[in-house]
C-alpha cells in the first residue's frame, strides 16, 4: 500500500488520526509526505519523532516551512512571528532531527507519480525535475548547507535558464518546487500571489494549467496551496486541505493505479492571516 499525504504543518493529532484510519504499519504500507512537515501547528517535535520512527516506510518531502526551520537552526533566517517550531530546536535531539530533516529530497517519483511539494515550472519534464532535485538535495546535504540557506531566499531569478549556476540556479529550482502556484504561459515566476486558482490578476496561470508544459501527461503529486483546496484530475493530484487552518488532512492511495481518498477533519489550529 502506498498513500500521499498533504501538508501536516506540526499537526501530529491529525496524522495519528489519519494513521489509524488507514491502519497504517510500516511493515506493509508506505507513505509520502508532501512537505511542510513542520510550523504553524503545534506538534512539530512529535511529528518528526513519528516520520523519523518509520525509516524507510517515509518518503519525506521537503517544504518551504521545513526549509525555513533549517534556516533559521543554521542562523541564516530570523525566527518569524508565527513559528511552532521552538520545541525542536530546544530538544536534545535537535542535531539529530536536523540532520535528518536535510537528508530528505525535494522530488521523488512514486508509483508512477512526480511528487513535489508546490509545482513544477512549464519548461521542466519529469527527468529534469528530479535531477535537478537530487542536485539542490546534495547541496543540502554537504557541507556548504549554512552558505547555501544565507543565499536561498529571493524571488529572483524568475525564469529558468539551463546556464544558471551556483546559488542563482539552486535557487531557482527552491522556489519552483517549495514556493511556486502561478506563472506566465512562457513560464515567468510570481510568487507574491497567493489566492485561488481563478481570482487572479491576468496573465498568470497556475502552473499546471499553462499550455505546453513539458510534464504535460505526467501524474504530478503537490500539496503547497490550501487556498487552492482538493484538486483531483487525471493528471493532479493537489491534497493540501489546509489542516492547520481547520480544513482536513488528506491522503490518497494510489498504488496499483488506485485512487483511494482518505481525510480526517482537523481541529484548526490557526486563523487565515494569523
Amino acid at each position: 500500500m502506498l498513500y500521499l499525504v498533504g501538508d501536516l504543518q506540526g499537526c501530529d493529532d491529525a496524522l495519528e488520526r489519519l494513521l489509524a484510519l488507514i491502519d497504517f504499519s510500516p511493515s506493509r504500507a508506505r507513505l509520502v509526505v508532501l512537505g511542510d512537515l513542520v510550523n504553524r501547528g503545534p506538534g512539530s517535535l512529535a511529528v518528526l519523532r513519528r516520520l523519523r520512527g518509520f525509516g524507510d516506510a517515509a518518503t519525506c518531502l521537503l517544504g518551504n516551512h521545513d526549509l525555513h526551520l533549517l534556516a533559521v537552526a543554521h542562523g541564516a533566517r530570523a525566527v518569524h512571528g508565527g513559528d511552532t517550531f521552538g520545541e525542536v530546536l530546544d530538544d536534545a535531539e535537535r542535531h539529530a532531527h536536523l540532520d535528518w530533516l536535510r537528508a530528505r529530497p525535494l522530488a521523488c517519483e512514486a508509483a508512477g507519480w512526480l511528487c513535489v511539494h508546490a509545482g513544477v515550472v512549464p519548461q521542466w519534464n519529469t527527468r529534469e525535475t528530479l535531477a535537478l532535485a537530487d542536485e539542490v538535495s546534495a547541496v543540502l546535504r554537504g557541507p556548504g548547507l549554512a552558505t547555501f540557506l544565507r543565499a536561498m531566499y529571493g524571488d529572483t531569478p524568475k525564469r529558468w535558464a539551463p546556464e544558471l549556476h551556483d546559488a542563482e540556479r539552486w535557487r531557482f529550482v527552491v522556489n519552483v518546487l517549495t514556493r511556486i502556484r502561478f506563472c506566465t504561459a512562457d513560464g515567468e515566476l510570481d510568487l507574491e500571489t497567493k489566492e485561488t486558482a481563478t481570482a487572479v490578476r491576468a496573465g498568470l496561470l497556475p502552473w499546471f494549467d499553462v499550455p505546453g508544459r513539458r510534464s504535460a501527461g505526467q501524474p504530478i503529486a503537490c500539496g503547497h496551496w490550501s487556498a487552492l483546496g482538493l484538486v483531483v484530475r487525471p493528471d493532479l493530484l493537489a491534497i493540501d486541505t489546509g489542516c492547520v487552518w481547520g480544513g482536513a488532512l488528506t491522503a490518497v492511495r494510489v498504488d496499483g493505479g488506485r485512487r483511494e481518498l482518505v481525510q480526517v477533519p482537523c481541529t484548526g489550529h490557526r486563523r487565515p492571516g494569523a
